[in-house]
């Protein structure tokens, strides 16, 4: 008899190399970079997650990368003061202060570390979340991040293939040359601000630069944005917002990058430091009685 499926596997091969407890290993990217990063985290993995804090344009994600690789600080012309608070158009509101010198040192203590890190770091992964971006009416610079400031402030913009491959191709040399295998990723949270078809041509844009890396500079690529969107395709697997992927969407699609990076011994070890920190997390309600 004909087996009825009720979804569409996305197939998944081995990427080629094994990532374990003993490599180091920097993500950058969305806000499911964010997430993964945190994941392996608190799998004991070696990790620096977003040092930049999260990313979603492919422009930003490069020029982040290429000041960690320089080891390049940022100056006070980077900076802008909105509603009591300084900013940095390159990073995320997490580096934001009340006080100028105070954000401006967390921003270059971030690049230091991040540099540091990359002189032994193994594997970088990436995950780019939409190739729209703005940039400053006024000068043409490309920002990161808004930081709420009135839209007439920005234009709104978004980036061709061969701009993102033009960015990252020197960028991925650079990594290869030092040995770190790179590992690209779409991120399958969907850009609603955008538009239903506005946040599909963003993405288009993004799997058409990676197939372009992959081919002309190498790295590999992991589906995530194929295994929510092709494969489990439902709105149970979507959070609340209907935008972000749900615990459960996430934790398959975290099985599934296991599967295809990890050796099982690997794969075992994690599962045993999981259920060391459920442990670790379990608090009795009589103490009297341990």
């Amino acid at each position: 008899m004909h087996q009825i499926r009720l979804n569409t596997p996305v197939p998944l091969e081995h990427l080629g190399f094994s990532i374990s407890h003993s490599d180091h290993i920097m993500l950058m990217g969305s806000c499911f970079a964010e997430n993964m990063g945190k994941r392996m985290q608190n799998l004991r993995f070696d990790v620096n997650v977003n040092p930049f804090g999260i990313l979603y344009n492919p422009l930003s994600m490069a020029e982040a990368l290429s000041r960690c690789l320089d080891n390049s600080e940022m100056g006070e012309e980077s900076l802008v003061q909105y509603e009591g608070l300084w900013h940095s158009w390159l990073h995320h509101g997490i580096f934001s202060s009340v006080d100028k010198v105070e954000c401006l040192n967390a921003c270059n203590d971030a690049i230091h570390a991040a540099n540091n890190f990359l002189k032994s770091c193994s594997v970088v992964i990436l995950t780019f979340g939409s190739a729209w971006y703005y940039e400053l009416s006024a000068s043409g610079k490309v920002v990161a991040n808004c930081h709420k400031l009135p839209a007439a402030n920005f234009t709104k913009r978004i980036a061709t293939v061969d701009e993102v491959v033009s960015m990252w191709k020197p960028l991925v040399e650079r990594l290869k040359q030092s040995g770190i295998k790179v590992v690209y990723t779409v991120s399958p949270v969907r850009h609603q601000a955008y538009g239903a078809h506005g946040n599909q041509l963003g993405k288009a844009v993004l799997l058409l630069a990676i197939e372009h890396l992959v081919a002309e500079v190498g790295g590999v690529y992991f589906p995530a944005y194929e295994i929510l969107v092709d494969e489990l395709r439902d709105y149970r697997f979507y959070a609340d917002d209907m935008a972000h992927p749900s615990p459960v969407a996430e934790q398959i699609i975290w099985q599934r990058f296991q599967d295809a990076t990890m050796t099982q011994e690997t794969i075992l070890h994690c599962d045993e430091i999981e259920k060391e920190n459920k442990r670790s997390a379990h608090r009795p309600i009589h103490k009297e009685i341990i």
